[in-house]
């Protein structure tokens, strides 16, 4: 896949794994029916490989009692952004999310806390005020608005400009969409391009209702969850720091 980010997707990984261009598949079958070369494949990420020894060595049970009740085990949370540590940290699933930001070593002085991505850049973003007091597993995050995703934490502080921080998210995906569902390749470059409106002083809410009305149509309308990827943060950001993007 050549680093390529919609490889991370499972059946796009295959295709690329067969020598093809990276494009996920349609789905059924899925891969335990059809998967690499043809034959029925299990894709598993390097966490869930790297939690199986010690399951087999202490028992499932022990595993799930690490966690809290609907949320078992652990999780490998990567907490990038403004953070003192920024780095890997296994954590049991229900942690407080103010005692994962003590571990990478809290804030910069004389800087607050004004918003996290929980799961990585394609979950929607929290204001502070929704992750301070919130747990660290799936259902909490689920219920104050983000999820768990891949376990990928941004954290930004009151330096933040959140539509520069929403536009070079929406650069990224822009980039690396595969092309394959109209949705995606051409609502990211639309989003983009009024976004790009915004940061040179156009926010007027005519704008801002046009770029979210983009997101929301992309949503569900694609493929893979590469729509869902470019939908919710766009839409979460626009909602939580309104403010922010209309001026």
């Amino acid at each position: 896949g050549a680093g390529a980010y919609i490889c991370g997707e499972e059946t796009g990984l295959l295709e690329s794994l067969e020598g093809k261009k990276g494009m996920p598949r349609f789905k059924p079958p899925f891969p335990a029916q059809v998967g690499a070369f043809g034959r029925p494949t299990t894709v598993s990420n390097t966490e869930t490989l790297a939690s199986l020894p010690p399951i087999l060595r202490y028992g499932a049970e022990w595993f799930f009692n690490l966690g809290i009740e609907a949320s078992g085990g652990s999780k490998i949370f990567s907490v990038s952004g403004h953070v003192q540590r920024p780095g890997n940290y296994e954590v049991t699933l229900g942690t407080p999310f103010r005692e994962l930001l003590e571990l990478a070593g809290g804030l910069f002085p004389g800087r607050s806390l004004k918003a996290v991505i929980p799961g990585g850049s394609s979950m929607p973003v929290m204001p502070a005020s929704a992750i301070m007091d919130c747990n660290m597993d799936y259902d909490a995050l689920k219920q104050a608005g983000s999820m768990i995703g891949s376990g990928g934490v941004i954290v930004m502080d009151d330096a933040t400009c959140m539509v520069t921080a929403l536009y070079h998210m929406m650069r990224f995906y822009h980039d690396e969409s595969c092309g394959q569902c109209t949705p995606c390749r051409e609502g990211s470059g639309w989003i983009l391009k009024m976004l790009k409106r915004v940061k040179s002083g156009h926010g007027s809410a005519e704008l801002i209702g046009e770029i979210r009305t983009v997101a929301e149509k992309i949503e569900g309308k694609t493929i893979c969850a590469f729509g869902e990827a470019i939908s919710w943060p766009v839409t979460s950001f626009i909602d939580h720091f309104y403010d922010e993007f209309v001026y």
